[in-house]
């Protein structure tokens, strides 16, 4: 307990029992201040506390603040003041007890969990004083960690032991108990929403076969609570406002290895909008609000859609300035007919601006490289669209483990200032490797890659690799802003072997590019390849047409492109879109002549916060130019993991009269995925896929090949991860029914 210790030794303080009515004039001097006690705490952070200050007259209401400033430190079990009297006034002396600091931390009875793991949930560490509130946190904290690994009955004491008057040691005695696993979960009183359909939206869920990837079957207090809360809102969601889940049933076996949980809920009825108004608004008319809506008179009543037309709505306003603009849906229930009134209730307040804008976390990266992302400038009307915006360009750089930006109000010169600071990745590494490819097999590289030189942004990249049919060497270049524009560079030089069935290829050559960004979503990109290919060691069974691209050609070609980039992330995008023509002309000096067009369009759509449905088409054309034939290497070869999946390289597409695969002057591809959380704070996702496509010549030839299934996605640290499983839905003579593909790098 607080104690405050006044010793006034002063006479003439003495003979009064309550301070004099003119206080202020009586009051001594302040002309010393001295802190006492002190071990380890500096001087200058407990002076740091202290108002009262040296000259001024002695003030009682500052110095019983300042004790509490004091004490409120943490470090102190007790904190008095005592005056010392001088000629010309008085040395006010703060006397301070310091608490023992913590020399050690262990641990006794953890066998599941590890010390290390245990040490990450405390905020008390050797060295830091004790303190019983944050010692006790620590227990809470750790009961609540061995909650999460499915050891609910977990008990943790923490004890003290003295060393000295200074010193202690925190013992935290552990009793783990039986790992506990939930066996059932019972839904009683549900008649509208199928037990089935409550236990999908829950957290919680009982142990299955798949537990010890999954974490299901782990009782988690805190999951429990949150289920009732997201079964309420099922329920809301369907119409159900009256709806009641009661508190749940959790009973323990009697060997306390399993846990039987049953939850009952009350229904109601369904309730429909019988009428929807608006109030307080001025800036736009009943009518502009209404188109925003998805809720409409004579629909059942969802949460959820009420939710995003509220948020439609604020968005309406946040966008034109107006930063503080509140919407608050109020209903008024005509139980009888089971209808209820929508009534939107709207605070427009006042259009603000932008202030300061500060970027914080950036330590190797330049705050240019940050700001010229960010679409508002300091004075413009805040536009809480292009803020969204400038957060995804900003992560799109990739240069950040993670990053926040915020709004922060000043009140006084209606403005909102933007704090936006992030936390930088690892941009640079060595990475040495082997592994295994589907098309390729046991394959080796080495990459040295610079993904943010000199904190610039740019990029650099010298890459090898070796697999049983092919190497590969790369050296490349990058830099987004060409002389601080929103202009890209991009200039590398390559040397490739690769062994196919009939013939060998080699390709050396060296390229660069130019890009623009303009209109935000939108990009061009302009590039010159100059490439020297040899095709050797044709097969005696080869057909005419690979033996006609013996020997080598040199290839002069540029290629403009075009595209628009809605996606909120490059590398897992949730929503948006990427639509894009990449033309290529070869022809600028040369051997090969032809041209080559290729059609995308990608769309990506939020199913859950979490899952994400998309859906990919591509289409191809190519043609020799001037009667010059299209060269073999330039053609299209479909199947694979980056076109039709469970099928092999070309499968999809034209052979020759033996059997070869020789690709096609034209493709089509059609790809579906459904991707899903496996573990969220790994980044690690699994995915579902239908894929069909094909390569052809003519249109008479045009068959679409299919194939379906499943597989995982990791965002490792050095990059994206594909692990995906095809089934060929329909394997021809000599095709397998089904393969593994692996890759590293970019998703769809």
């Amino acid at each position: 307990m607080l104690n405050f210790k006044i010793i006034f030794i002063f006479l003439i303080f003495l003979s009064f029992l309550t301070p004099p009515a003119n206080a202020e004039e009586e009051s001594p001097i302040v002309n010393e201040l001295e802190v006492r006690g002190l071990k380890t705490v500096r001087d200058s952070a407990v002076r740091a506390r202290i108002t009262q200050d040296v000259g001024e007259t002695l003030d009682y209401e500052e110095v019983s603040e300042d004790i509490k400033a004091i004490y409120e430190m943490g470090n102190f079990e007790d904190v008095r003041v005592e005056l010392e009297p001088l000629e010309d006034g008085i040395k006010l002396i703060y006397i301070v007890l310091e608490k023992p600091r913590i020399h050690r931390v262990d641990f006794q009875g953890n066998y599941e969990l590890d010390d290390l793991k245990l040490k990450e949930e405390l905020a008390i560490l050797p060295g830091t004083s004790s303190d019983i509130e944050l010692i006790q946190k620590g227990a809470d904290r750790l009961r609540k960690l061995y909650e999460k690994e499915g050891y609910p009955l977990a008990k943790v004491v923490p004890v003290i032991r003295m060393i000295d008057e200074d010193r202690q040691v925190l013992t935290y005695q552990i009793e783990e108990g039986d790992k506990v696993r939930i066996k059932t979960i019972t839904i009683k009183g549900n008649k509208a929403i199928s037990t089935r359909k409550i236990k999908r939206v829950m957290k919680t869920s009982k142990k299955s076969l798949f537990s010890f990837i999954t974490g299901s079957g782990k009782y988690e207090r805190a999951n429990i609570e949150v289920d009732t809360t997201t079964i309420k809102d099922l329920y809301f969601d369907n119409g159900f406002i009256q709806a009641e889940v009661f508190e749940p049933d959790i009973v323990l076996s009697e060997d306390k290895k399993s846990i039987f949980i049953t939850i009952e809920v009350r229904e109601g009825e369904p309730y429909k909008i019988s009428s929807i108004e608006f109030s307080g608004n001025k800036v736009f008319s009943d009518g502009e609000l209404k188109e925003k809506l998805k809720t409409s008179v004579g629909s059942t009543i969802s949460k959820r859609t009420l939710n995003r037309d509220v948020a439609l709505l604020t968005d309406m306003y946040t966008e034109k300035g107006y930063a503080l603009a509140m919407v608050l849906p109020d209903m008024i229930l005509d139980e009888p007919k089971k209808e209820a009134r929508l009534i939107l209730r709207i605070n427009e307040d006042e259009i603000y601006s932008i202030g300061r804008i500060e970027v914080s976390g950036n330590i190797r990266t330049r705050d240019k490289v940050i700001r010229r992302e960010i679409l508002l400038n300091e004075g413009d009307t805040f536009n809480s669209k292009l803020i969204r915006r400038s957060y995804e360009k900003v992560n799109n750089l990739n240069l950040f483990e993670s990053l926040s930006l915020s709004p922060r109000l000043n009140s006084e010169a209606k403005t909102m200032d933007i704090d936006l600071s992030v936390k930088e990745r690892q941009t640079g590494f060595l990475s040495v490797g082997a592994g295994y490819s589907s098309t390729d097999r046991f394959v080796a590289m080495v990459d040295i890659t610079q993904g943010n030189l000199g904190g610039r942004g740019q990029s650099i990249k010298l890459r090898g690799e070796f697999g049983s049919k092919f190497t590969t060497y790369e050296l490349s270049f990058m830099e987004p802003w060409f002389f601080d524009k929103p202009v890209s560079f991009t200039t590398g030089i390559y040397n490739t072997k690769r062994e196919y069935v009939n013939y060998d290829k080699t390709s050396q050559g060296f390229m660069f590019a130019f890009g623009w960004r303009f209109r935000d979503y939108w990009r061009s990109r302009v590039s010159y390849n100059f490439e020297r290919t040899r095709i050797f060691n044709i097969d005696e069974t080869a057909s005419e047409a690979i033996r006609q691209q013996e020997g080598s050609k040199v290839t002069s070609s540029i290629s403009p492109s075009i595209e628009r980039d809605s996606r909120d992330s490059f590398l897992d995008p949730h929503r948006g879109s990427l639509n894009a023509i990449y033309l290529t002309y070869a022809g600028v000096g040369g051997d090969n002549k032809y041209g080559k067009a290729v059609f995308e369009s990608s769309w990506f759509f939020p199913v859950t916060e979490s899952t994400t449905f998309s859906i990919r088409g591509t289409f191809g054309y190519a043609r020799g130019l001037f009667g010059n034939p299209l060269p073999l290497y330039e053609r299209f070869f479909v199947g694979g993991i980056y076109s039709v999946r469970g099928l092999g390289f070309g499968e999809a597409g034209p052979r020759d009269e033996t059997g070869a695969i020789i690709g096609g002057t034209r493709k089509l591809i059609l790809n579906a995925e459904y991707t899903f959380p496996i573990l969220e704070e790994a980044r690690l996702k699994g995915v579902v896929f239908y894929d069909a496509g094909t390569a052809y010549d003519n249109e008479s030839d045009l068959r679409l090949r299919q194939s379906a299934g499943t597989g995982i996605r990791w965002i490792s640290p050095i990059g994206p991860l594909r692990l995906e499983w095809g089934k060929n839905l329909d394997p021809k003579l000599g095709e397998r029914k089904a393969r593994w593909e692996f890759a590293f790098g970019t998703f769809f």
